[in-house]
């Protein structure tokens, strides 16, 4: 019988899950038809898809390397073996590490259609030669379709390596953001002041657990926590600080289990979360984010791109999380909800399988606009030299070249002209979604 009950069980949960509108049409088939009708927006998304397909294939458009060749009767695929020496599983041999790729003597070489990796250096094709200048061609070189910079490096190819770039931080950023977010706005509008119900105990050794874990983890070792983020061993510290926060939740909350069973302290009081997490997204919003990630990042000794994405993620989460609490303030409320706690399901079941699931439509708005702010804030970094390496070649660090020589129009126009395409296409993208996910638009 209790088999029987549990398939049961599970058969009104996937029910619960896979529900349709009345007409029988899917939700995201409605999104998608709407979208469609956003001219502007659907050529975005074309865009987009060819963004990501540069940003993916970077090295086998422009790269120094040959995607094949043969030299001295053996066949070599140098693009794909670079993969597996960035991985430590191949080395190269040593005719190609004391003599430049492009000064090889090849017997026979297929090269990308732009023959220079971001950082080759064209000593023929020095101090800034434009795209229609005339410019020196070797044995093995191509033509600088994009010009050159001062130290000769190919315009062309930091483009779509940057493209790279741009898209890894817009991504992983507003991954970032997008977690936090969820988390923190999934808690709010779900409990919201009235339905979070925590003992007594619960609470007195949480918080004493917070001033401790604060203490411990982060002020006790903040010597050892400052060293690490100067010498780019902040990971490591990172694991073993929130460990330790960790660590004194879990004891405090071990603890409450037996003290929990007298009375005075094993009463259960509302906790008003809705309130004490939009007073942390307020606090969060009133420092300005710019000051903020210039501030962090000025503290780091050894610039790296995976700071800034970090540090763009942390402090961007706070647009999702209202996003995301409006809407399971209005989910919470619905009959599927009710169902499901009707069968006991657990409330963190709930929030995962039922009320985030049906509540995401809006986050996607946040991130289609915060990947574009994140792509901006990383190009002002690196066009004021803050944060990024110097070696790391990126839009922001192409059109900071244009200041040391006026006349050198092309490094200010593409770099320029490919920031800002790319911010308008996700921008257009979060206002097609804006009105696809709009329900007054539903027909």
């Amino acid at each position: 019988m209790m088999f029987f009950g549990k398939k049961k069980q599970d058969e009104v949960a996937k029910a619960i899950e896979n529900r349709s509108d009345e007409e029988g049409q899917d939700y995201w088939s409605i999104v998608r038809r709407q979208f469609r009708r956003n001219r502007l927006a659907v050529w975005s998304l074309r865009f987009f898809y060819v963004i990501v397909f540069l940003a993916i294939f970077a090295d086998f458009i422009a790269n120094e390397r040959p995607l094949y060749c043969n030299v001295d009767g053996e066949t070599y695929f140098p693009v794909f073996r670079q993969y597996l020496v960035d991985l430590g599983m191949a080395q190269w041999d040593e005719k190609f590490v004391y003599k430049k790729w492009l000064e090889q003597d090849y017997e026979s070489a297929i090269f990308p259609p732009i023959t220079y990796s971001p950082t080759t250096k064209d000593y023929k094709n020095t101090k800034f030669v434009g795209p229609f200048d005339e410019q020196k061609i070797g044995k093995n070189n191509g033509w600088h379709y994009l010009g050159t910079d001062n130290l000769g490096q190919d315009v062309a190819s930091g483009m779509i390596h940057g493209t790279r770039t741009a898209m890894l931080v817009g991504l992983i950023a507003m991954s970032i953001a997008t977690l936090i977010g969820i988390f923190f706005g999934a808690l709010s509008g779900y409990f919201g002041d009235d339905r979070l119900k925590v003992s007594r105990i619960r609470i007195l050794l949480n918080s004493i657990a917070f001033i401790l874990a604060i203490f411990y983890a982060f002020g006790v070792r903040s010597y050892a926590f400052g060293d690490a983020l100067g010498e780019g061993r902040l990971f490591g510290q990172l694991g073993i600080t929130f460990g330790i926060f960790a660590g004194i939740f879990a004891i405090a909350n071990l603890l409450t289990i037996p003290l929990k069973r007298i009375p005075i302290l094993g009463k259960r009081v509302v906790v008003t979360l809705d309130i004490l997490i939009m007073r942390l997204i307020e606090v969060v919003n009133s420092i300005p984010i710019l000051i903020l990630i210039l501030a962090i990042i000025a503290i780091i000794e050894k610039p790296s791109l995976v700071y800034v994405m970090v540090i763009i993620g942390i402090v961007s989460w706070t647009g999702i999380a209202k996003f995301i609490r409006a809407e399971l303030l209005r989910v919470r409320r619905l009959e599927y909800i009710e169902a499901a706690q009707a069968f006991g399901y657990s409330e963190f079941r709930i929030i995962m399988r039922h009320a985030i699931p049906n509540a995401l439509a809006p986050v996607l708005i946040a991130v289609a606009f915060g990947i574009a702010s994140a792509i901006l804030t990383e190009s002002f970094l690196s066009f004021i030299g803050v944060g990024v390496p110097d070696d790391q070649v990126t839009w922001g660090s192409l059109l900071k070249l244009s200041r040391d020589k006026f006349s050198a129009w092309w490094l200010a126009i593409f770099p320029g002209m490919a920031i800002f395409i790319t911010v308008t296409i996700f921008n257009l993208l979060g206002e097609g979604l804006t009105d696809a996910l709009d329900p007054r638009q539903k027909q």
